[in-house]
């Protein structure tokens, strides 16, 4: 069964959440994987898989490459499927070994009041939109919450963002427009309530001003608040497949990335991309993404993700 808000928060158990809408859930995930999932199997299955024979393993090692698992990641996955008797149902046993790549559950670090989420990530890859779905979803769980506006060069990123605070039913705290990203992000985190979530300006990994300038922020809120931020969390878009990974690693130098939002997963055939980063730079996917609406942001659950991407 899914993992769910509650136990990602945690909360406890799954249970203020139905069997049915759960693996509904699943449903959207193993759809929205479809194209990631058709790029494994259709390697895959170009003729059926011999484990005597060289030539099948390296279908397989192609065809976890072209799906950016990442070069890492699938020679794990290679060394563990040899050393298992049994493989007569490779989807059975892929789909295993990518589930224990990602490790012990995660969860989202909201205990401390106020927890302090900073949400990091490059241009275009849905932070906004992220972090007001994550909103809505801590105040669900009864937690009271601000949002931090601290990309203040974006023309409508405070709009955007103060929009999803109304919806969420949260406090909003911003600033001048082309003011200090800094200054905004303290203020925020002097809010007096459960949960302060703060954005930051989308910005290429490569712009070394641009990531000294978060490093700034990040500093500030460490000032402010003993022990913040207790989250950071990248939002990575699943479209941008090993540049993502990239990304990942850059933004976990310059601030110490806890846990990863992976959104468009919908649009994407690099969905792949989930195992490198987790097994590559130890980061936990946390978050994700597989829609626009509410209901389709979802708590990362490894079993399914990996059922969903290499089920036939």
């Amino acid at each position: 069964m899914a993992r769910s808000w509650a136990q990602l928060l945690g909360d406890g158990d799954a249970s203020e959440e139905t069997a049915e809408a759960q693996r509904g859930f699943f449903g959207r995930l193993r759809e929205s994987l479809s194209k990631s999932r058709r790029a494994l199997t259709d390697q895959i299955q170009v003729a059926a898989f011999d484990p005597q024979d060289d030539a099948s393993w390296e279908r397989l090692e192609e065809a976890l490459i072209y799906s950016d698992v990442g070069v890492r990641a699938t020679a794990e996955l290679i060394r563990r499927l040899e050393a298992r008797q049994d493989l007569t149902e490779l989807g059975e046993a892929l789909a295993e070994e990518i589930a224990a790549l990602f490790g012990d559950p995660p969860t989202l670090a909201v205990d401390d009041r106020p927890a302090v989420i900073l949400v990091v990530g490059v241009n275009g890859t849905g932070k906004t939109t992220t972090i007001g779905k994550l909103a809505s979803r801590l105040r669900e769980s009864g937690r009271s919450v601000t949002l931090g506006a601290a990309d203040t060069f974006r023309a409508a990123a405070e709009e955007q963002l103060e929009i999803w605070a109304e919806r969420a039913g949260a406090a909003f705290v911003g600033g001048e427009r082309g003011g200090d990203p800094a200054a905004v992000a303290y203020d925020a985190v002097g809010a007096d309530t459960d949960v302060v979530v703060v954005d930051t300006a989308g910005r290429l990994h490569t712009q070394s001003n641009l990531m000294d300038e978060l490093a700034k922020v990040r500093r500030v809120i460490a000032g402010r608040r003993e022990g913040a931020p207790h989250e950071v969390l990248l939002v990575v878009d699943a479209t941008t497949g090993q540049n993502g990974l990239q990304q990942a690693r850059l933004f976990n130098d310059s601030v110490g990335v806890t846990g990863v939002a992976l959104t468009k997963l919908d649009g994407s055939a690099k969905g792949g991309i989930a195992v490198a980063i987790a097994y590559e730079l130890g980061l936990p996917v946390k978050l994700v993404g597989v829609g626009e609406g509410l209901d389709d942001l979802r708590p990362f659950d490894a079993n399914d993700f990996a059922r969903a991407l290499v089920a036939s």
